[in-house]
């Protein structure tokens, strides 16, 4: 069974930063050809945070987010990270990993609250 699993939540103020994890389980991370960091704030759909290619060259990022997270991807460890500064209120979610952008084969998610 392919699992992913994140990692890294946390409370921060305004302006903070922090690095989320998301880790494979039962596959490798190079199996597809993209894999997608999403959130669900309270009370909203799924959102799309951004993608990262297979070897970690393309990356693509959504308008409320560019500029402020970076993703990254360490095959090896077969894991990716979202690092996120300048983390503002509306950033509140909870954050998945996926397999597509609709949030296939995403795990329990982890939660960022960001407070002003």
């Amino acid at each position: 069974e392919e699992r992913l699993v994140e990692f890294g939540g946390a409370s921060v103020q305004s302006g903070g930063s922090l690095k989320l994890s998301c880790g494979t389980i039962g596959f490798d991370l190079g199996k597809y050809d993209w894999m997608y960091w999403l959130r669900r704030a309270p009370g909203k759909e799924l959102e799309y945070v951004g993608r990262i290619s297979r070897f970690g060259q393309v990356k693509e990022y959504s308008r409320s987010v560019k500029g402020r997270f970076t993703m990254s991807r360490k095959y090896g460890e077969n894991t990716m990270y979202l690092q996120m500064d300048n983390l503002k209120s509306e950033d509140t979610a909870l954050y998945f990993c996926a397999k597509d952008d609709a949030g296939t084969g995403r795990g329990p998610g982890t939660q960022v609250t960001v407070s002003s």
